[in-house]
């Protein structure tokens, strides 16, 4: 019998790429996809649908007819989109993490957990290393410089998955810090900011960023899935570039603003619908930039993204957005 694979959030676009990826593989058996959205009839025709929240307390008994051998858990927001308001997204992040390793502890047959995290948990700072890796931060140290409520929904998320990694030594547990996704058919505001026909930056900033596309983050999650690799795992696109020669090269011109009115200026063009708006993690990042080091990504997971950072970014200003984030 073939794997058998659990995609938390299976209709955001994230998941429904990855499982139908996933249930393209001749090695695996079935996709077993948890939402409490409808995934959408081409998607469902594949996979079996478990309706229901992440956070239920009836999860264990839901999922253990299905065997799982593996779970891949993307049901992970840094941004609200259908179904999924702001409001509640550290309940559905931390709480539903919890529930979601409760269930798996009681799955006999269970080989593999891969986590979406985010290398937003890196944070943006003006001293940062130039390229940070897994073991400058190791998951429950140095909370007292995670400054965004998503920085400390990541850092909770890599506690929970630690200890769970802990308790079971049989479960080769992934969590990926990924970095910003971009493309496709994604409509997150990294992306809606580039394909905005004037993009605003820091005056006397320009950062180096560091972006994965929608497919590259696809491939990076199956291949996590057979690569078995335990712990943090930084992915993302190689080459980052410098936010002014991405720029260029999309064709887009910036609007430097100073620092203590970016948030101001930002802020009423987003409101009369001129630009999107940007979470304190975003803002930061534009004005400081983050490259993550993927040493482990391409010798563990055996991946390298067929785009760069710069090409990414190109395709996302080329292609127009029909989903919310993922």
């Amino acid at each position: 019998m073939g794997a058998r694979i659990l995609v938390t959030g299976v209709t955001n676009v994230q998941g429904a790429l990855l499982a139908a990826g996933l249930a393209a593989r001749p090695e695996v058996d079935r996709v077993v996809g948890l939402d409490t959205r409808t995934p959408d009839p081409e998607l469902a025709a594949i996979i079996d649908h478990v309706e229901a929240d992440v956070r239920t307390q009836d999860l264990a008994r839901l999922l253990r007819p299905h065997r799982l051998t593996a779970i891949v858990h993307n049901d992970i927001h840094q941004f609200p989109e259908p179904g999924r308001a702001g409001r509640s997204l550290h309940d559905i992040n931390v709480v539903g993490t919890l529930a979601l390793l409760t269930a798996a502890a009681s799955l006999p047959e269970l080989e593999v957990l891969v986590v979406r995290g985010s290398a937003a948990i890196y944070g943006a700072e003006p001293a940062g290393p130039a390229f940070w890796r897994e073991e400058d931060l190791p998951p429950g140290a140095d909370r007292e410089r995670l400054r965004t409520r998503f920085q400390r929904d990541v850092a909770e998320i890599e506690q929970l998955v630690a200890v769970f990694a802990r308790r079971h030594p049989d479960v080769a547990c992934t969590t990926l810090r990924m970095q910003p996704v971009v493309g496709g058919a994604l409509d997150s505001p990294i992306a809606r900011l580039v394909r905005a026909p004037l993009v605003p930056t820091y005056l006397g900033f320009d950062p180096r960023v560091q972006v994965i596309h929608l497919e590259d983050a696809t491939r990076v999650l199956i291949g996590a899935v057979g690569a078995g690799a335990r712990g943090t795992v930084n992915a993302g696109a190689p080459a980052p570039v410098s936010l002014s020669r991405a720029l260029r090269s999309i064709g887009r011109p910036s609007l430097p603003i100073v620092a203590p009115l970016y948030g101001t200026v930002v802020g009423l063009a987003a409101r009369v619908g001129g630009l999107p708006a940007l979470s304190i993690d975003m803002a930061r990042y534009l004005r400081f930039g983050r490259v993550v080091d993927l040493t482990r990504q391409e010798h563990e997971l055996g991946l390298v993204p067929e785009r760069d950072t710069l090409a990414a970014l190109v395709a996302t200003a080329a292609e127009p957005a029909i989903a919310e984030a993922a």
